[in-house]
Order: structure tokens, then C-alpha cells, then sequence
């Protein structure tokens, strides 16, 4: 019986073998196809709209791009590093340095920023906005004449004496008008002359105070209370004093008339 199996297996290997491979021959690899040239089909960006109007696209990339320059205009071009200073001053017066904290601080001055800044924002709008957004300007007109009135703000409370010395810092000539003047130029004058402004109306709020501390000194040292820290006795002094004047109020109105000319 085992013989029979044996022969069997043999008969059958025997035959496989001798049948020979059944599957087919690999194929030969076929030639490289060229690339397909580009079609009518490509994207694009198109500069106007509908009726000449910038395509919204463009109004989209205009809008991001102001908003991540946005920071840099506020404090070169606005009234706010002068207004941020002013309060910065205040509340070191006082005495109290992390009292109102200075986002507090930033978003009051942004804000009274925009209040003094609303009529110049409104030249700008009408005069290069809104007619860019019709149509009737280019990107470049809009520019171009949405800068005049911040130039015109500017100027109006940028010094001589400050132009003067940009002027000279950059081997320049003397402009001619004050439309001559270079907004490279203007632009640092005008900081210039509002940190000075800043300076000043610091020093103003300064003054009651500090008499606030030597009279404070001046009685601990009479009493024979070396050891006791006259600014921790004259800071209430201080804030009652500014309540009553209202600081907060007559430090906005000045700061504000500063600008409007308004008494």
C-alpha cells in the first residue's frame, strides 16, 4: 500500500514537470509617455472687478495687509504715544505702579485715539476709500491722496524746530512748503514733538504730587518717624486729592484740547 502511494506521488511530480510553467511571460516595460502640456484651464488673479471696481481679492489682501501694519501706524502716525505716555506719567505720580494696569492704560489711549483721530479717518475715507472701492481711483491715487490729510494732522502739530532737525540728520535740503516735506522726514519729527508734549504735561502732573511727598517727608521727619516710608502716608494723600480734582477728567479734556484747540 505504501509502495502504491509512493508511485503515485512520483507519477504526478513527473508530470507537473514535465507540463512546464503555465503562467505567462512578463510583459516588456513600455515606453516613458511625455508629459501632458498645460491646458486653457490655470488660475489667476484679476485686479478689478465688476464695472472697474477692485475684485475682492484685492480688497481682502488691502484689508490684511492694513491690519498687520496697523500697529505701527497707531503709534507713529496718531496721537496715541502721546496720549499713552501722558497716562503713563499719571499713574507713576501717583505712585501706583501697576495700578490701572497698562492694557487699561493702551485701550483708554487707543480709544481717545480714535475720537481725536475721527475727522482726519473721515477725510481719509471719503478722499481715497471710498473712491477706491467704487472704482473712480487706483491703488496707488488712493495712496497718494489718502496721505494728505494725515500729513495735513501731522504737520499741524509737528515743530519747526523738529523738522529742522530731521532735516539736517538727513543731509536734506530745506523743504520749500510743507507739502515739500518728506513723510520719512515727518513721520520721526512728529514723534519727536508729541513725546516733548508728553513730556511736558508730565512734568505738570508731577509737581502736586511730589509737594504731596515732601511735606509728607518733611512731618514724618519732624515726628521722629525716620524708619516709616514716606510714600506709603502720602499715597492716600494723593489719590483723595486726585479724586477731588477729578484727575482722570481734567487729564482727557487736556489732552484732548491739545488737539481740537478748544479750551
Amino acid at each position: 500500500m505504501a509502495l502504491l502511494l509512493a508511485v503515485t506521488c512520483a507519477l504526478v511530480v513527473i508530470g507537473v514537470l514535465a507540463a512546464g510553467p503555465t503562467w505567462a511571460a512578463p510583459a516588456p516595460p513600455t515606453d516613458p509617455v511625455a508629459p501632458a502640456t498645460p491646458g486653457g484651464d490655470s488660475v489667476s488673479v484679476s485686479l478689478n472687478g465688476v464695472n472697474g471696481t477692485p475684485s475682492s481679492s484685492i480688497v481682502v489682501l488691502v484689508a490684511i495687509t492694513l491690519l498687520s501694519v496697523a500697529p505701527a501706524l497707531i503709534l507713529m502716525m496718531t496721537s496715541f504715544t502721546k496720549i499713552f505716555v501722558v497716562l503713563a506719567f499719571t499713574r507713576n505720580a501717583l505712585g501706583l505702579q501697576g495700578v490701572p494696569p497698562n492694557q487699561v492704560l493702551a485701550g483708554l489711549a487707543l480709544f481717545l485715539s480714535l475720537f481725536v483721530m475721527s475727522p482726519v479717518l473721515g477725510d481719509v475715507n471719503d478722499a481715497a476709500v471710498q473712491p477706491y472701492l467704487s472704482g473712480d481711483l487706483s491703488f496707488s491715487q488712493a495712496v497718494d491722496v489718502g496721505q494728505g490729510p494725515l500729513r495735513d494732522f501731522m504737520l499741524a502739530h509737528t515743530r519747526e524746530q523738529d523738522l529742522a532737525l530731521l532735516t539736517r540728520a538727513a543731509d536734506q535740503p530745506n523743504p520749500a512748503t510743507p507739502a515739500d516735506v518728506e513723510l520719512t522726514t515727518l513721520v520721526p519729527a512728529f514723534l519727536l514733538s508729541e513725546l516733548r508734549s508728553a513730556f511736558i504735561m508730565g512734568f505738570v502732573i508731577f509737581v502736586p504730587f511730589l509737594v504731596i511727598d515732601l511735606v509728607t517727608s518733611a512731618v514724618l521727619m519732624a515726628m521722629g518717624m525716620m524708619m516709616l516710608p514716606p510714600v506709603m502716608i502720602s499715597l492716600p494723600f494723593k489719590i483723595l486729592l486726585f479724586v477731588l480734582v477729578d484727575g482722570w477728567g481734567l487729564i482727557v479734556t487736556s489732552l484732548v484740547s491739545s488737539y481740537t484747540g478748544s479750551g
